[in-house]
């Protein structure tokens, strides 16, 4: 794509570059000429220098402002990962304006409590499928002045005077600046730190999601401190992969890009992630523990239907992977035999491993959002990839990380740059920054209890080690007690389970008035049905295939794997394999795929108390809300199972 030949700005007064909006166009300065974006359309990659990147966001905002966008306003975006998803978002924020952003799978009563609830008065759509939405509720919206798509397809057709196209936005912004010369630096330059800068939605774990207000200062400043930790430069590729809407996008990668000037690469669609990154060959990558869990998952499922040879070598070096891990982990150098052999193994595994995962560049590679389980850690390590823990929350911003040379898989690292850190009585972590939100949308009372005396209230429980590394244990609220006064850690052995190919997820039960731990597990009907094939088990359904005797035993050889972790008291007694997916279309899971503890709780109660009776099996009738809004129920026997140690023993 050929550098847009209008005007680039060779002069600002703006002398501290402390907003969003000023970095753009301090880059656009320092490099309009080099490529800042890049996104795969039709299978081909178009580029964007600074200087397109720059006049798209002077051009769309000057448009916001044409149509009514006033300073404090709040404009709402939902939409796939796209460079007019972050031009929206700068631009509005250059107007000075309030950005918020809806997860892409939200279902329209979600887009309309968070649409009014921020009192947006625009939306910057993707499609034709996003449009639908706002279209359904947009007589609940009055405020609501006008819907802005990007992607005209499927839209031809469409009449409502509400819609307009990000194009023809761009048009009236060329419009505005002809009137109104100037315009727009003035307004880049009128914008301050302290600014709020994005509302974002936090998952709703415990009910309806808060909108946490941040500002520039507290966005940039997480952002330098995750910098300071993981160094990148102008020359480094990134892939967009986290949803913008998320507070992790903006801490980790978009922000990032910003100040270091580093390429920021969008996949085509969702799907194609894989092949693109493995095209892109980023410099740095940063997955939630979901997708690296998938990344192991798939790594176990290309070795079982891999030919001979092929497993032959994988089962010979990753034993020599772990080996080498942990004595690189242990600040140890190995011996000249041990990277000899180890030369042999990067060159015949380990090499066209991450050249197939699309990571054969990278030299950062990051774990974020909740606890990931140490098998999976341990094995991205092993075949050769430098993984570290990251620990942030929308409200703290960025709080610890592992440096280079201080990788334990235990911790989740030492404290980040200006950071301060104390553990209360109770045992949650308090946290004090420049990187903190500055409260909770419309919720004084909420914004109270979590801001206290200047510190901020995590929720976490988290232990500090003698060397200062933070130890995460679980939620404060979720830290299981049984009726013995036993404590467990209910994501820790969660984390455990998703590390086998077999189980897509679980959720641990136990509780005061409970003498045992048990389990909820969700088998992966992928990896269960080839298994199934393999060793010629009929089946059906996933209901009828996850209630085979056969399966429950190839569960239970996990479970027995994790227990083997756990203090006997804490270990899971028992355990039933759900008859469905746990599905966030049936508000089971948050949109970043957390579970929502107490929802389900309620939701599965016949079944967590048939775990705790003498009873084998119970009818469970269940709710389904199928994809195109139909609604059904399913009903089914589930069998309870007892995890019998290999003694013969219960567990």
């Amino acid at each position: 794509m050929e550098v847009s030949e209008e005007k680039v700005p060779t002069d600002s007064p703006a002398e501290v570059w402390d907003t969003i909006p000023k970095l753009v166009m301090r880059n656009c300065r320092q490099w309009g000429n080099q490529t800042a974006a890049c996104i795969k359309n039709f299978g081909i990659w178009q580029r964007y220098s600074w200087a397109e990147y720059y006049n798209k966001v002077k051009h769309f905002s000057l448009g916001l402002v044409n149509l009514g966008l006033k300073p404090g306003d709040v404009i709402c975006i939902i939409g796939d990962n796209e460079p007019e998803w972050f031009w929206g978002e700068f631009a509005t924020q250059a107007a000075g304006g309030i950005a918020t952003g809806i997860f892409v799978d939200s279902i329209p009563s979600e887009v309309e409590y968070i649409a009014m609830h921020s009192n947006a008065s625009f939306a910057i759509v993707n499609d034709q499928e996003q449009t639908d939405k706002f279209l359904e509720i947009k007589n609940n919206l009055p405020q609501l002045k006008k819907v802005i798509y990007w992607d005209p397809k499927g839209l031809k057709h469409y009449d409502d005077p509400i819609l307009i196209s990000f194009s023809d936005v761009i048009k009236l912004g060329r419009e505005y600046e002809k009137a109104h010369p100037n315009v727009f630096e003035q307004f880049v330059n009128n914008t301050r730190a302290e600014d709020t800068a994005f509302i974002y939605y936090t998952s709703g774990t415990t009910g309806l999601p808060k909108g946490a207000c941040l500002s520039h200062r507290s966005l940039i400043r997480t952002a330098r401190a995750f910098i300071d930790r993981f160094p990148l430069s102008k020359d480094d590729d990134l892939m967009s992969n986290f949803p913008a809407a998320w507070v992790g996008d903006s801490f980790f990668a978009t922000i990032p890009h910003l100040l270091t000037g580093a390429r920021l690469n969008f996949p085509e669609e969702p799907e194609t992630i894989a092949e693109d990154t493995r095209e892109v060959g980023p410099n740095f990558v940063i997955y939630g523990p979901r997708q690296w869990e998938s990344i192991v998952s798939d790594i176990q499922i290309r070795m079982i239907d891999a030919h001979p040879l092929k497993r032959f070598v994988y089962n010979l070096f990753m034993p020599l992977g772990y080996k080498m891990a942990d004595i690189r982990l242990k600040n140890r150098k190995p011996n000249l035999f041990w990277r000899a052999l180890y030369q042999v193994a990067h060159y015949l595994l380990f090499r066209p491993l991450k050249d197939r995962l699309g990571l054969s560049r990278v030299r950062f590679a990051v774990t974020g959002s909740s606890v990931l389980s140490l098998d999976t850690f341990r094995l991205i390590h092993a075949i050769g990839i430098e993984l570290r823990q990251n620990y942030a929350s929308t409200e703290a911003g960025y709080i610890s990380s592992h440096g280079k040379g201080e990788i334990r898989f235990e911790s989740i690292g030492r404290p980040a740059l200006g950071t301060e850190v104390r553990i209360t009585d109770e045992g949650e972590l308090l946290v004090r920054s420049d990187c903190m939100f500055g409260g909770y949308h419309k919720d004084e009372d909420k914004t109270r209890k979590t801001l206290v005396e200047g510190w901020c209230r995590t929720g976490d429980a988290v232990n500090i080690d003698e060397s200062g590394h933070l130890i995460f244990m679980d939620r404060l609220v979720h830290m299981g007690e049984l009726s013995s006064g036993v404590k467990y850690a209910p994501q820790y052995i969660e984390g455990r389970l998703r590390f086998s190919p077999y189980i897509k997820d679980a959720m641990v039960i136990g509780g005061k008035d409970k003498d045992f731990v048990s389990a909820i597990v969700n088998m992966d009907f992928a990896m269960v049905g080839k298994w199934a094939e393999r060793n010629r088990l009929p089946y059906t359904t996933f209901v009828d295939l996850s209630q085979k005797k056969e399966v429950a035993d190839l569960v239970q050889k996990d479970l027995l794997r994790v227990n083997s972790y756990l203090p006997e008291s804490s270990r899971v007694r028992k355990f039933v394999l759900l008859h469905k997916e746990f599905d966030p279309d049936e508000a089971e899971l948050t949109r970043t795929r957390k579970l929502r503890r107490d929802f389900m709780e309620e939701r599965y109660k016949e079944l967590i108390e048939a775990m705790y009776k003498e009873g084998s099996e119970v009818k469970v009738e269940a709710p389904v809300t199928y994809r195109d809004g139909r609604k059904g129920v399913v009903t089914t026997h589930i069998k309870v199972r007892m995890v019998v140690e290999e003694n013969g023993n219960n567990g």
